[in-house]
């Protein structure tokens, strides 16, 4: 059984991607981990003023020492692209976990949808305040407009495919980086020829900050506000199923991709950390702090200031023009994290429609989403700051707290108290976040509420379709049906029976009141079917899909059919539909009343599985099966 692109989305499904080297989605990841060079300087200047070399190195040992390791341990133990989101969701089962995963991934569309709409509306800004631009494009209708043509543009090449997006996000971070490599180069043979820059900074910033021990206190305070240089690590780890792995790659345990996502994670944290420090220090020391404030030449894009200032308008406008590419892409990483993050987790509870696997659908929607955040807040930058280092912060916390916990369930003590220190530092950066910026959780907010109210609601409306993704008879189970099928009576009679007493006596008894009050003839064959509950450590009721497995057991001279699953009806009804196209005999299954109010009984169907078993099923096979001639029977006494 599969869902509607053709594609197995149960337990046992298999991906369909066409993974690449890691060094491409390093490319498409690093769209939004690079692209922040062009905001960042001019943050931590804002941020740290004449101290901002130190703060970004405060922000790069954070980045080495603490996010990186707790990725790559993500990747090892999340390799199927879920993250650390995944790791958490092990640890907490039925609906508590379930509720958990959808509040996290409220902030994970928090930091994937805002990076979209903030770096398109960024790409918009340095586009209009390029001095080559019309001072008639100004506006904010301009603004606007542009962003929301960024965004639909991103929405085309994802439409596409990913392999499209790889290709061209590999070219615009080769030229990005290549000419912030000759910005920083330039800036810095300038400083070379011109020493007294260094010793006016260094004079100024012991001169306002005091002394060392002062200027170390600030720089790890304002690590909070220069977050937004952290981002990336989440969407690496989520778009692990892209990455090209080995031939001897094991489903169990991919070490070839592992390896590779190692790879993407390390070079990029390596490539983004030089870039920092270097364009930390020549912005801070060649451009005055006036200018980096609200409205000065600076603000929001110290690097491209540089770059008009000491290489000229031809190759200042030529660097606007990568910025504005790569700013726009920056979505592209986020959108690619989506992709790969929601179809994981919302069709597989239940949660969203069974549209939501496919790609091109979900691509419109997030697109639409895009459209109203940019409208919402006017395609303002800075409106939507916190919310991004909200969700960036808030996802590494859920990391480095789901590599704590699994340090300590394996008795690592060494990483219990590296990852642990690495969970409170995180925890410090987004609870002063939060303070300052408490609008990041409003929005965050909102979107989690959206999530649950959609996923609850779309719960409900899916609870009676069929959640088995396959049915497989065993050998034994399956001689039965074709036995019955080529019976004289040409019928073959399903008996659904609860799991109770394990005795002769048990099964005589229900097959004599079926028999009796469904006037079943004494000769006729019946086959007796039993769904068991799984065990929770494998599975509980509050997941959605399942691939059943029925086996054919002889009790006491009764041959009954058995089986494990998550819901009782919607398994009957999978297993009576599989029987039909197996054996092409439409068969009856015969059901006795449940007592109990019919209520209750409703909700604990919603909740566990059960209640009223009778009546559902039958539902549950009206919805699957249209033509009530090729509908199995449903008879309850």
């Amino acid at each position: 059984m599969t869902d509607i692109r053709g594609t197995q989305v149960g337990p046992h499904a298999r991906d369909v991607e066409k993974p690449v080297a890691w060094w491409r989605v390093m490319c498409l990841t690093g769209v939004d981990y690079f692209s922040t060079l062009g905001y960042q300087p001019a943050i931590a200047a804002l941020a740290a003023g004449l101290i901002a070399p130190f703060a970004t190195i405060v922000l790069v040992l954070l980045t080495l020492c603490c996010a990186l390791p707790v990725y790559r341990r993500v990747a090892r133990e999340s390799f199927r692209g879920s993250g650390s989101i995944a790791m958490l969701e092990r640890l907490l089962p039925y609906w508590w976990g379930k509720l958990f995963v959808l509040v996290l991934l409220g902030f994970a569309a928090t930091d994937f949808m805002i990076t979209m709409t903030l770096s398109a509306a960024d790409a918009t800004a340095h586009a209009i305040e390029n001095p080559l631009t019309p001072s008639w494009m100004s506006g904010s209708g301009w603004q606007i407009g542009i962003t929301l043509f960024l965004l639909a543009l991103l929405a085309v090449v994802f439409l596409r495919g990913f392999r499209e997006a790889i290709g061209i996000a590999v070219v615009l971070v080769a030229v990005y980086l290549a000419l912030n490599a000759v910005v920083i180069v330039v800036a810095f043979l300038h400083i070379g020829m011109h020493p007294v820059v260094v010793h006016d900074w260094w004079t100024a910033m012991f001169r306002t900050n005091g002394n060392w021990a002062e200027i170390i206190g600030i720089s790890l305070l304002v690590f909070p506000k220069l977050a937004l240089g952290m981002s990336g690590f989440e969407t690496g780890v989520a778009v692990m199923p892209q990455i090209r792995g080995n031939a001897h790659d094991k489903p169990r345990l991919p070490m070839g991709r592992i390896k590779g996502t190692k790879r993407l994670l390390g070079t990029a944290a390596a490539i983004m950390s030089a870039f920092l420090i270097t364009s930390s220090i020549a912005t801070t020391l060649l451009i005055p702090q006036k200018d980096f404030q609200a409205g000065g030449p600076a603000n929001g894009r110290a690097l491209a200031f540089l770059a008009h200032e000491y290489l000229g308008s031809a190759f200042g406008t030529l660097y606007d023009v990568s910025t504005i590419c790569i700013l726009w892409f920056a979505g592209a990483s986020a959108m690619a994290g989506l992709l790969n993050l929601v179809p994981r987790y919302l069709p597989r509870y239940g949660m969203a429609p069974q549209w939501a696997s496919a790609v091109r659908p979900l691509v419109v929607v997030f697109a639409l989403i895009g459209f109203l955040i940019t409208i919402v807040f006017r395609a303002n930058v800075d409106a939507q700051g916190g919310a991004y280092a909200t969700g960036v912060l808030v996802l590494m916390c859920s990391a480095a707290l789901a590599v704590t916990i699994s340090a300590f369930r394996r008795r690592q003590r060494k990483r219990i108290w590296a990852f642990g220190f690495v969970t409170v530092a995180f925890l410090y950066s987004t609870v002063v976040n939060v303070i300052e910026r408490p609008d990041g959780v409003r929005i965050a907010t909102l979107f989690i509420l959206a999530i649950l109210i959609i996923s609850l609601v779309s719960r409900a409306r899916r609870s009676f379709e069929l959640r088995a993704t396959s049915v497989t008879f065993d050998e034994r189970a399956h001689a039965w049906l074709e036995e019955d099928a080529e019976d004289e009576s040409g019928v073959i009679r399903i008996v659904a029976h609860e799991p109770g007493p394990d005795t002769r006596q048990e099964y005589s008894d229900k097959s004599k009141s079926e028999r009796h009050f469904s006037h079943i003839p004494q000769a006729s064959r019946l086959l007796f079917l039993e769904v068991l509950p799984k065990p929770r450590t494998r599975e509980d009721s509050s997941d959605f899909v399942e691939d059943l497995v029925v086996r054919g057991v002889e009790k006491h001279g009764f041959r009954v059919l058995q089986l494990e699953s998550i819901s009782v009806p919607n398994a009957i009804a999978a297993v009576l539909l599989e029987i039909r196209d197996l054996t092409g005999i439409v068969p009856s299954v015969y059901f006795q009343w449940n007592e109990g109010n019919p209520v209750s009984n409703m909700a604990r169907f919603l909740l566990d599985g059960t209640g009223e078993i009778a009546p559902v099923t039958r539902e549950v096979l009206r919805e699957a099966e249209k033509n009530p001639k090729r509908r199995p029977i449903v008879h309850v006494s």
